[in-house]
Parts: C-alpha cells; sequence; structure tokens
C-alpha cells in the first residue's frame, strides 16, 4: 500500500491546504485534459507544457495573445466594411497605419498558427507534432487566412469603386471565426455567467449584420449613377455633402428597420438595385430572426440544456456550500469534482462501453487495463485467467486534486489502483494532517480494508488530477475464491508486502470482542486459518510456500496465536513445517508463554518438550520470567503444570532468587512455602 517515496510530514493542517491550494483552481480545471484510459505517461503537466518551439493553446500567454486578436477581429469587422461604402480612397493617415499594423499582427498570428499544438476532435488529447500541425493548417484554413491579410490596396490601387475591391475587403470578414472560438470557450468557463456570455454574443453578431447591412445601403445609394433616384437621395437630395455622421446613422437607421419589419415609412427601396437587395435582405433576416429567437430559446431548453444543467448543479452547490458555512475546501473540492464530472462525461468513455457486448469489452479492458493492473504488487504471479476477470469488472474514474478518495477510519467497499496522477497518504491526528507518502502509477491502496474488513488507518487524497481503477471488494474476494492457486498467490504477495511496511497486526484479523470474525467474505490466510483453527487451510498456505514464521506489526507469529487460542492440530501443521517456537513479540512473549493460559494443557506440554530439545533451561526461564514481572498467576498455572519451582534458568538463577532481587516479598514467602524443605 506505501511502496510510494516518503516525503517530509507537514506539521500543519493550514499549511498543507495552503501549499496545495496552488495546484488547484477553476482556471487550471478548465484547461485539464483528460489522459486515454489505462494511460499513466499522459499527467496534466505533461497536457499543458509542451517541448520545444511548440505553443501549447492551453498556455496563458496564449490566451492572451487570443483575446488580443479577437479585438483586433473586432476592428476589421467594423472598419473594413466602412471603409469600403463610406470612403472613396484608400485610407490616409492614422487610419492606414492602423489597417497596416493590423494586418501585420495578423500575419504574425498566421506564422504563429504553426506552432500552436491542437486538440484532435475524435480522441481529444493534445497533438504536439509539428509535421501534423503544419498539414492539418495548410489543408484547412491557411489558404482563407492568407488571402484575409493580404494588403488587397497593391492590387487595386486607389480605385475602391471596383467590384474586385469589395470583395477583397470583405475578406477580412473570414476573421470573425476566432470571435466565435472564444465566445465557445467563455461559454464553458464557470467563472463567467452563461446567460450574459450568451447574451453578449447574440448582441454581437445582431449589430454586426445591422452594421454591414447599412454599409451596403450605403454603398447602394453612393454608386448609383442618379443621386435623387436612391433612398437616401429621397429624403437628401445632396446627401454627398452631408457629414459622415449623419450619412451613416441614415444607413444604419434604415437597416434596423428593415431588419426588424417596421418601417418603409420614411425610408424605402426606390431604384431596382434597392428592391433586389431589400429582397435578398428580408429573406436572410428570415433565417437571423429565427437564429436569435431560437438562440434565446435555447438558453433556457434544449439546446443549452446539459450546459444549465451543469451551471445550475454549480449555482446549487454554491447555495448548499454558503447555507451550511462550510468551509473553502469543502467548496473547492465539490466544485472540482462537478466540472471534472461534466468533462469526464462530455467523452462518454464509459456510456458507449456499457453499451459494447461483453466480448469486445473483454478486449478492450485487457488493451487498456491489463498492462497497468500486472504491474500492481498484489497480482504479481497470478494467472492471466484471473486478471482478466478482475480487470473486466474494474471501473475508470477521474478525480481533481485534493479530492479525498478513502478517508481515515472509513470501511470502503473498494480497492483502487493509480493508473496516472499522485495520490497522498495523509494521517490526520488532532485536526493536523501528516504526509507519510505518495502513491503513483502501479500502486494499490485500500486493499488493507478490503483483507481485514477493518477501517482505513489513512486518508487517501489526490495530489493532481488522477485516474483510479476501482475494483469492488466482492468482486476481488469472489475471483480470489474461484482459484485457490491465485488466492494463495495473492495473499503470499499480500503478507509480504505488510511484513515489508511492518503494517499487518493480529488483531485486525478479530473482532471486537476478541474472537475471529468468521465472515464468508474474509479469506484465509496463516492468520486467518490460525485464528480459527482451520488446520488443513494452514497445511494447503504452508505448502504453497508461505513463511510460517511470518511476524505482524507486534513481532506475533501464527504460533502465537494458536497457542494462545488452544488449536493444538494448527499448533502440530506449524511446528511440523519448522517454526520457530523461540520468537518473541515485542512484549517478549514467546508461542509457549501464550500457551500457559490456554484452555489445553497439551499444547504447553506441547512446546515445552519441543523447546526443551534445544534450550533444557525452558522450565526455569518462564519461572524466573513470571518471577521477574510479578505474575502471580502465571506462577500458578506453571506449578500446577508441574514445573520444579527450585528449576534454574539459563543464568543458573531460580525464581525465588529473582523474586529477593526484585524485592518482592510477598512472592518470596510464597515460594518458600510451596518449595520443598
Amino acid at each position: 500500500m506505501k511502496s510510494a517515496s516518503m516525503r517530509p510530514p507537514t506539521s500543519d493542517l493550514e499549511s498543507t491546504m495552503c501549499e496545495r491550494s496552488k495546484s488547484l483552481s477553476f482556471r487550471s480545471l478548465s484547461k485539464l485534459i483528460l489522459p486515454p484510459l489505462g494511460v499513466s505517461s499522459i499527467n496534466d503537466q505533461s497536457q499543458i507544457n509542451t517541448r520545444g518551439r511548440i505553443v501549447s493553446p492551453m498556455d496563458s500567454r496564449y490566451r492572451c495573445w487570443e483575446v488580443f486578436m479577437v479585438v483586433l477581429v473586432a476592428y476589421s469587422a467594423w472598419v473594413y466594411p466602412f471603409e469600403i461604402a463610406f470612403m472613396k480612397s484608400s485610407p490616409k493617415g492614422a487610419l492606414c497605419i492602423a489597417d497596416n499594423i493590423v494586418d501585420l499582427f495578423f500575419a504574425i498570428d498566421i506564422t504563429l498558427t504553426f506552432f500552436v499544438a491542437y486538440i484532435d476532435p475524435r480522441t481529444q488529447l493534445l497533438v504536439r507534432d509539428s509535421r501534423k500541425i503544419a498539414f492539418r493548417y495548410l489543408s484547412t484554413w491557411f489558404l482563407m487566412d492568407v488571402a484575409s491579410t493580404i494588403p488587397f490596396e497593391l492590387i487595386t490601387g486607389d480605385n475602391k469603386a471596383g467590384l474586385g475591391y469589395c470583395l477583397l475587403g470583405m475578406l477580412r470578414l473570414w476573421r470573425l471565426r476566432k470571435v466565435k472560438r472564444l465566445f465557445t470557450r467563455l461559454e464553458k468557463d464557470i467563472r463567467f455567467s452563461y446567460f450574459w456570455i450568451r447574451c453578449a454574443r447574440l448582441l454581437f453578431v445582431t449589430l454586426f449584420l445591422v452594421h454591414c447591412a447599412g454599409c451596403i445601403y450605403y454603398l447602394l445609394a453612393d454608386r448609383y449613377p442618379r443621386q435623387g433616384r436612391t433612398w437616401i437621395g429621397v429624403v437628401l437630395p445632396n446627401f454627398r455633402e452631408d457629414s459622415l455622421r449623419i450619412r451613416y446613422i441614415s444607413a444604419i437607421y434604415w437597416s434596423i428597420t428593415t431588419m426588424t419589419t417596421v418601417g418603409y415609412g420614411d425610408l424605402h427601396a426606390v431604384n431596382t438595385r434597392e428592391m433586389v437587395f431589400n429582397i435578398i435582405y428580408m429573406l436572410f433576416n428570415l433565417g437571423l430572426t429565427a437564429y436569435l429567437i431560437g438562440n434565446m430559446t435555447n438558453l433556457v431548453v434544449e439546446g443549452t440544456r446539459r450546459t444549465m444543467e451543469f451551471r445550475n448543479s454549480i449555482q446549487a452547490a454554491s447555495n448548499f456550500v454558503c447555507r451550511n458555512h462550510l468551509p473553502p475546501r469543502l467548496k473547492r473540492q465539490i466544485l472540482a469534482y462537478m466540472c471534472l464530472r461534466f468533462r469526464a462525461e462530455s467523452l462518454n468513455q464509459q456510456h458507449l462501453m456499457d453499451q459494447l457486448p461483453k466480448s469486445i469489452c473483454k478486449s478492450i479492458y485487457q488493451r487498456l487495463f491489463l498492462p497497468v493492473v500486472e504491474q500492481v504488487y498484489l497480482f504479481k504471479g497470478v494467472s492471466r485467467e484471473s486478471l482478466l476477470l478482475l480487470v473486466i469488472k474494474m471501473k475508470a474514474e477521474y478525480f481533481p486534486p485534493r479530492e479525498d478518495v478513502i478517508m481515515q477510519n472509513e470501511a470502503p467497499d473498494d480497492v483502487y489502483i493509480v493508473v496516472s496522477g499522485e495520490v497522498d497518504i495523509i494521517v490526520c491526528e488532532n485536526d493536523k494532517e501528516q504526509v507519510m507518502g505518495t502513491l503513483t502509477t502501479g500502486d494499490m491502496f485500500g486493499e488493507t480494508s478490503a483483507i481485514y474488513n477493518k477501517p482505513q488507518h489513512f486518508t487517501f487524497r489526490t495530489k493532481t488530477l488522477s485516474q483510479l481503477l476501482r475494483l469492488k471488494q466482492s468482486t476481488l474476494l469472489e475471483t480470489m475464491q474461484t482459484k485457490q492457486e491465485d488466492c494463495l498467490v495473492i495473499f503470499k504477495n499480500f503478507l509480504q508486502k505488510q511484513t515489508e511496511l511492518k503494517d499487518l497486526n493480529i488483531e485486525d484479523f478479530l473482532g471486537d470482542n476478541g474472537e475471529y470474525n468468521n465472515g464468508s467474505n474474509i479469506p484465509c490466510n496463516l492468520f486467518t486459518a490460525a485464528a480459527t483453527g482451520d488446520s488443513c487451510t494452514l497445511e494447503v498456505l504452508l505448502k504453497a510456500g508461505m513463511d510460517p514464521n511470518i511476524g505482524d506489526s507486534k513481532g506475533g507469529t501464527p504460533l502465537h496465536l494458536a497457542a494462545s487460542k488452544g488449536y493444538e492440530d494448527c499448533v502440530l501443521v506449524l511446528l511440523r513445517h519448522g517454526c520457530n517456537t523461540n520468537i518473541k513479540d515485542m512484549d517478549g512473549n514467546t508461542p509457549l508463554w501464550h500457551s500457559i493460559f490456554a484452555k489445553d494443557h497439551k499444547i504447553f506440554n506441547l512446546l515445552y518438550h519441543y523447546s526443551y530439545i534445544t534450550n533444557p533451561q525452558i522450565g526455569g526461564d518462564l519461572l524466573c520470567l513470571a518471577a521477574n514481572r510479578n505474575d502471580h498467576s502465571a506462577m500458578n498455572k506453571l506449578l500446577e503444570l508441574g514445573l520444579n519451582i527450585n528449576s534454574k534458568d539459563h543464568q543458573g538463577s531460580t525464581a525465588l532468587e529473582v523474586a529477593v532481587a526484585k524485592n518482592h516479598k510477598i512472592w518470596s514467602t510464597s515460594y518458600s512455602q510451596m518449595a520443598p524443605a
């Protein structure tokens, strides 16, 4: 479980929260790219940071550049139709300089695009290959971007009345796709109001179309040979002599009245050109009106239902936190989890696999998860058949940073395997958290609770965006019961790991009353077999190669447990397999000492004669140990079992001498009465 590298513990809960809050923000969550299932080499940092000259589209500096380019697009969308309609000659002075500067920035943006990574629409993964980036750009928008940036004044000269100039000028409007991308990204950003972002988008579309239509209206009147036979010439006979402000306002006024179909009282089409344009414009307005009404409707119905549900759930969670006065840390965890779930659901990975037949799912899971599961220590040496049974029932889940997967003192029903990301092992004492270690790819946690059926001693909290494989405890135990050989291998791996970590405790296998909980959901191992008196299972486990002298965190062995419980058959099995009877636990007790109080005295006699072969002073050692500990009940038991009070230990001392040396007056008197004259 704790195979990760140990790190210096954090002394204070508040400092831990402050240190880790830097890695969690709604902005950073919006930049995360979920790694593919089963892949451990991609994490939240490698998704954003790129190598060499390639720029990540999620980089903050590049996003600032995108916002700046949108500002220039807004300038282009207004100024170029205006120049074509209201200015007969090429712009000069400040306006000309501004146009050239804008074109220069768009030329820089074209060059930069060749070095910007992109997200594959099918896999939703970041593509950093420079060749693929260049090919994709050259085969899609490159030609249109170049055409919209060429200084067309050099081609048409100063002639602004020609059709070629007008068409080339309208190419500048191709840049509007950058605005669409920006609004689409802002709609998914929970830092901004979805309603107002959507309204701003519709308002921008409406004002832009009104502006373009107004410019075209004036262009038709200005280019018409007969000045009085135009829509504006009827009202203003010498309109060309009027100020630019009056002409522009008049054009916008008629554009709006035509779009909203409320006019044609003071202004109306006079010549054939204007009538044809009005016909086209009115037909276009049918679609535009449907677009505006449809989008406004979609703010509350089907079109934006999923996003609205997401935003509503975020708002409900925020209100819940505020109403119940929850700490900021819990608020961040709740909102981060909702954001990550929304992003994961958009990929529909699990939903797709649920729809596939079992045979295909088995192949998919084998391809995605089997290489990771084979690295887990618990399954080393397990047959491929059993691994496939486990893998096909696993479920991949994404967890945001600083999410508590399993909490301390919790008895979880699931076991987790780390596929990607990092998970901290935390101990919380007196409201202070201490980081004990970090789990990485291939590590497992929760298996101790699954086997012990006891609460966890640690809190497992994600440090970064993590992909975890979740396996139900019942599934793990059922799979182990189907094949006895693999069950033995799993428990051998488990016990070996716990021995290395010194995290095994015999009491963890027992119930609250000290008796073994013989539930069907708890599999067998050396300790559980010894605790239940199952000598047959104990024999099988020892023949499978398990160490009979394996110890728990307190130094106890299966022989200690079997001797204290009075299971003679288990003691015999352990002795036949070479179990060491002289191993002492942390309290200095051997299995022979535990057998003193066993109900069956046969175990004491068996262990006593077995130990006497290698230690003839074993009787004196036991009596002197009881005298040294001032243990009256143990002394009486030993004398009842037939030990000679005058027996000497390996140092040549008797129990009476030890009692006198320890100044145990009452004991020395009692020993004198029991000793022979």
